[in-house]
């Protein structure tokens, strides 16, 4: 889902800290603590153990070519009627069958790694609603309705658990600690895992702390199933909180993600050079493409995003001749977008 359910305001450029800054002297030393690049080729962690998830998993990376992603979900459940300031998550229960009807489409549209409606699922963000006793329930529905589509398209695709930042801002420069991080992102993998998904997408992270957390919270709750990774970069090529493509992709490799890359952002043309960068210094990595469809614009208090699928389509071709592997959209797409990448990508659908 990424933020499409967040203001306008939430996808706009970000600057890293400014140079010399206390803000930037914190950034640069929490980034140093969560993990640097080094002179050498990019460690990446051994495996995890063999088992169902990971095999759905290899067998996918065998078939070759380009694996097609999904799109956004917020926007489709914006169109459906969902309000500005609502929990997607409770839909889940509430309403399952206008999920269901938007997983649907991106299966039919060609997309082999489909998302739970989880994007906001943890525990720190449903208690903005008064839901952080839902944790489970709500999780567990979301991975539950998207293997019954999965089923029902032919069983080819791969359930997603989606899981996205938890709103707060980690320590030192927020209250988060490392500790309680990890505890409530294990508590939504688990929920997800009950649930049956068949891999753990962690997205639209501006902070190697807060994504480090949430990798290890996934491990906590199983040591074997596959991790995808990606981060949000800005047109200056950094993270919100200063995080490189080269920090990012060194970083998650040695924790252990399976796949990596950056989803969000304002378009295409911002996601591009991140991953040309990654692939620059981490050619063996299997990396991941799923921008935005442009840039939002607040028109009558929604975001609209301009990009339009024959774009979304070259972007695709684009992503791929970069070195992505798994190509998908984000904020503002449809599975029209992802029908036209499919055909340019030529994905069997």
């Amino acid at each position: 889902m990424s933020e499409d359910s967040e203001p306008v305001a939430r996808h706009r450029s970000r600057r890293p800290p400014a140079p010399g800054s206390r803000a930037a002297d914190a950034a640069d030393a929490a980034a140093a603590a969560a993990g640097s690049i080094s002179d050498g080729p990019i460690a990446i962690a051994k495996p995890a153990e063999p088992g169902p998830a990971n095999a759905r998993w290899r067998a996918l990376l065998a078939e070759g070519g380009p694996i097609l992603a999904d799109g956004a979900m917020g926007t489709m459940l914006f169109a459906s009627g969902l309000q500005f300031g609502d929990p997607p998550e409770v839909w889940n229960v509430s309403q399952p069958e206008v999920v269901r009807r938007i997983h649907r489409g991106y299966l039919e549209a060609g997309s082999r790694i489909v998302m739970t409606n989880t994007f906001g699922g943890n525990r720190l963000r449903l208690r903005l609603h008064g839901l952080h006793e839902r944790v489970a329930e709500l999780n567990r529905t979301a991975a539950i309705i998207l293997r019954a589509e999965v089923d029902a398209a032919g069983g080819r695709a791969l359930v997603a658990g989606d899981i996205g930042p938890t709103g707060e801002i980690m320590a030192p420069l927020g209250t988060l600690s490392d500790e309680e991080a990890v505890e409530v992102f294990a508590e939504q993998a688990a929920a997800l895992i009950a649930g049956g998904v068949d891999v753990i997408w962690i997205e639209t992270m501006s902070h190697l702390s807060e994504i480090r957390a949430a990798i290890q919270g996934a491990r906590q709750a199983s040591a074997g199933i596959p991790i995808i990774a990606t981060m949000t970069f800005d047109t200056r090529g950094h993270t919100m909180m200063g995080v490189s493509p080269e920090q990012a992709v060194a970083s998650l490799a040695a924790w252990g993600a399976d796949a990596i890359g950056g989803n969000c952002g304002n378009g295409p043309d911002e996601l591009l050079p991140v991953i040309e960068r990654m692939r620059a210094v981490a050619p063996d990595v299997t990396l991941v493409a799923k921008s935005n469809a442009g840039m939002p614009e607040l028109v009558d208090m929604r975001a609209v995003y301009r990009a339009d699928p024959p774009t979304m389509a070259e972007a695709g071709l684009a992503f791929q001749a970069a070195g992505a592997r798994i190509i998908g959209a984000c904020c503002g797409s449809t599975p029209a977008h992802l029908k036209a990448m499919a055909e340019a990508l030529a994905v069997a659908r």
